[in-house]
């Protein structure tokens, strides 16, 4: 017996296929787009280097490192001390920059550690300004990169070492510290403390498309797509072996790429050993923008109480936490003079 289909039923079996096919071409759609963002997050263009540190009236002298994946060919800068070399400095720029990091800046920052004694080193990580590689990887292989110039300081230089890294620079240098206990202390200027969660909650950021779906499409192409583990960019998960060697966080409570609180969640860790500067007003990376003087005077402080730290036995025996407290009391103690000698004053003037 042959069955009539109705209008009515052919019209419906119509629209669920029409529906499905919407369904599947949006699904498509999406994890398309979520394709090419990831390749553009991992393949963002090169920032040019307009200056040098000649610009700025510095001598510096150019070079190339090696990763420590032994492979990748890394251009930097490394700009002399006026007078010995009290420690090598080595910078760390952000995701998409370069060794000159020109929203920060670097070179003005670099020219005031020079004439304090300290010796510079500014790089492009991989895949950045001139250096190999064709992929960022936002902290994961970045810590070789880093490990590769904290070698090449080891080789050629007497002095100890210290890390100054902004947002991703921040991070991985906190990576790299955790893996070589040369280096005395780190300064992190607005870091996340997790890659993995940290792109989990800002996502939109970044892309500028909507959390759902494409935060969680992202994050599982990504790592496919470019043989990663978002999780070894995790700085919360390597401070307990930076530790009790010192880190200055430094991070604006207005910043709206990297919140503040990641740097919070990092120090609170171990407060005893770090230390926390919270800004106001200004943007990511945007603190020595507005607290010029201040910044630098706090980040020559740091560096300071990383010259006294002392070595025994081969091991580092840090009193750096002890330094600076005794600094932050003589301060108190200074303020409490001039108070008086302020009043002082003021009695001498009422009484005549």
């Amino acid at each position: 017996m042959e069955v009539v289909r109705t209008p009515r039923r052919a019209k419906r079996r119509i629209w669920i296929s029409a529906a499905i096919g919407v369904v599947i071409f949006g699904l498509l759609v999406c994890v398309g787009l979520s394709v090419y963002v990831g390749w553009q997050l991992t393949h963002k263009p090169r920032a040019p280097i307009t200056v040098t540190p000649k610009d700025y009236g510095m001598a510096y002298e150019s070079a190339t490192f090696t990763s420590k994946d032994g492979k990748t060919a890394l251009k930097g800068w490394i700009i002399p001390p006026n007078g010995a070399a009290k420690m090598t400095v080595i910078f760390a720029h952000g995701y998409g920059n370069n060794r000159v990091q020109e929203n920060v800046p670097f070179l003005p920052i670099a020219k005031r550690l020079a004439a304090e004694g300290y010796r510079v080193i500014l790089f492009d990580f991989r895949a950045s300004g001139e250096s190999e590689g064709d992929m960022i990887t936002i902290g994961v292989k970045e810590k070789d990169d880093l490990l590769g110039v904290i070698d090449y300081a080891k080789k050629h230089f007497r002095e100890p070492i210290a890390l100054y890294g902004v947002s991703m620079g921040a991070a991985t240098s906190i990576l790299a510290a955790a893996e070589d206990s040369d280096v005395r202390g780190v300064i992190a200027d607005s870091p996340f403390s997790d890659l993995e969660s940290y792109l989990r909650a800002n996502m939109p950021v970044w892309t500028h498309l909507p959390n759902v779906p494409f935060t969680y499409l992202i994050l599982a192409i990504v790592p496919a797509l470019a043989d990663l583990d978002l999780g070894v960019s995790s700085p919360i998960h390597a401070v307990d072996r930076v530790a009790p060697r010192p880190i200055l966080f430094i991070h604006s409570k207005d910043d709206r790429s990297i919140p503040y609180k990641e740097s919070v969640k990092l120090y609170n860790t171990h407060p005893d050993a770090f230390q926390l500067w919270l800004t106001e007003k200004a943007d990511h990376v945007k603190s020595f923008s507005l607290y010029g003087d201040e910044y630098i005077e706090r980040v020559l402080t740091f560096l300071r109480s990383l010259e006294k730290t002392s070595f025994s036995g081969g091991r580092h025996s840090y009193s750096a936490t002890f330094l600076i407290i005794m600094e932050k009391m003589k301060m108190a103690l200074a303020s409490m003079n001039e108070s008086r000698s302020e009043c002082h004053v003021r009695s001498v003037y009422v009484d005549s």
